[in-house]
C-alpha cells in the first residue's frame, strides 16, 4: 500500500487494512453494480451476497466506492446501505476519478477505477461481472472502453466472465493482445461471452487452476512486465443463456436502441435495460450468478497468491 496516498485520499476499512498488513487474501469489488446496475434493495442484497461468497472462499472482500471525495476501500454495512439508495452518484473511470475526489463528490467505480483504487491500496485481485471493450461500430464512433488500457497499465488481476456480448468481441481480444494483456481462459478454450459460457472465439491462453494463474502473475511481475492479467471465467452451465439464444436477444435490443436514436454513453445502459425486458429478467439473474462465480474464483486466486508469498 502507498501509505502517503492512503493517508491523503483513502479510507481503508479496519478488516481490510489488517488483512493486507498480515499478507492475507483480499479481493476488490466494484460499486457500479450497486448504484447503476439494479434497483434497491436488490442491489444491496446482491452486493452482500457477493461479499459473502468471497469470505466463504477464504478471502476478505473490499467493495470500493468514493463517498464525499474519500476513496473507500471496503464499505461498512451503513455505507453499503447508504450507497444503495444514494442519488447523484457519478460513474467513475480513470478520467473522472480525480475530479470526484478533488470536488468531494460521490462515485461508483467501474472496472478501470476499481483497478486503480485497488492498486493504490495494495490489492492484487479484483472480481467483476464483465469488462468493457471495443464497441460495435468503433470504426465510426471510436468507442473503446477505458477498461482495456487500464488492464495494460495497472497490475491487478481481473476475474470476469469475459466481455459483454453486446460488444465487438473479436476486436476487444485483438486490442488486448496489442496492449500486451494476457487473457487466460479458466478451464476453457473458448472466450466466454458474459451471459453465455462460450463464444466462437478461441481464448489466447488456458490455465486450469488458481495456482497456475497465480504462478503466471508472479512470473509476469518478476519479468518486469507491467499491467494486469485478465482471467476469463465461464458462467456455470446451469446459469447461462446459450450463445445462440442470447444472440437473437442482442440483435433485437440493438435494433430497438437504434430506432430510439440512442447514442454515446447512453447506449450500454439502454441496451442492458432492453435485454432485461426481452429476456424476462433472465439477463439480470445470469449477471448475478456470474458475478458470484467470479468472486469465488478471485478469492481462491488471492488465497493462492497470499500462500505462495507468505
Amino acid at each position: 500500500m502507498n501509505y502517503d496516498i492512503a493517508g491523503r485520499y483513502l479510507d481503508v476499512a479496519p478488516n481490510v487494512r489488517k488483512a493486507l498488513a498480515q499478507g492475507e487474501a483480499v479481493v476488490a469489488l466494484e460499486s457500479t453494480i450497486i448504484t447503476h446496475g439494479m434497483p434497491y434493495p436488490q442491489n444491496v442484497a446482491t452486493a452482500r451476497e457477493v461479499e459473502a461468497v468471497v469470505r466463504e472462499n477464504g478471502a476478505v472482500p473490499a467493495t470500493i466506492a468514493i463517498i464525499e471525495g474519500r476513496i473507500k476501500i471496503g464499505l461498512s454495512d451503513a455505507e453499503l446501505d447508504w450507497l444503495g439508495n444514494a442519488r447523484d452518484v457519478m460513474k467513475l473511470s480513470r478520467a473522472d476519478l480525480p475530479y470526484a475526489v478533488a470536488t468531494r463528490r460521490h462515485g461508483a467505480t467501474t472496472v478501470a477505477a476499481t483497478m486503480i483504487c485497488a492498486h493504490l491500496a495494495g490489492i492484487r485481485v479484483f472480481a467483476t461481472g464483465g469488462i468493457g471493450g471495443v464497441h460495435r461500430g468503433v470504426e465510426t464512433s471510436m468507442d473503446i472502453s477505458a477498461d482495456l488500457d487500464e488492464l495494460a497499465r495497472t497490475p491487478v488481476a481481473v476475474v470476469c466472465a469475459g466481455a459483454k456480448a453486446i460488444l465487438d468481441l473479436p476486436r476487444t481480444l485483438e486490442y488486448l493482445e496489442t496492449r500486451g494483456v494476457p487473457v487466460v481462459g479458466y478451464g476453457t478454450d473458448r472466450f466466454p461471452a458474459f451471459w453465455s459460457r462460450t463464444s466462437e472465439l478461441p481464448v489466447p491462453l488456458r490455465l486450469d487452476t488458481p495456482e497456475a494463474i497465480a504462478d503466471l502473475i508472479r512470473t509476469k511481475e518478476a519479468l518486469g512486465l507491467g499491467g494486469g492479467v485478465l482471467v476469463a471465467n465461464p458462467i456455470p452451465s446451469a446459469d447461462e443463456i446459450p450463445a445462440g439464444e442470447m444472440s437473437a436477444f442482442i440483435d433485437a435490443a440493438i435494433a430497438d436502441t437504434k430506432a430510439q436514436g440512442v447514442s454515446g454513453k447512453a447506449v450500454t445502459p439502454i441496451l442492458l435495460s432492453t435485454l432485461f425486458e426481452r429476456t424476462g429478467g433472465r439477463s439480470l439473474a445470469t449477471n448475478i450468478a456470474l458475478v458470484k462465480n467470479n468472486a469465488a474464483l478471485a478469492a481462491r486466486l488471492a488465497g493462492s497468491l497470499a500462500r505462495s508469498e507468505g
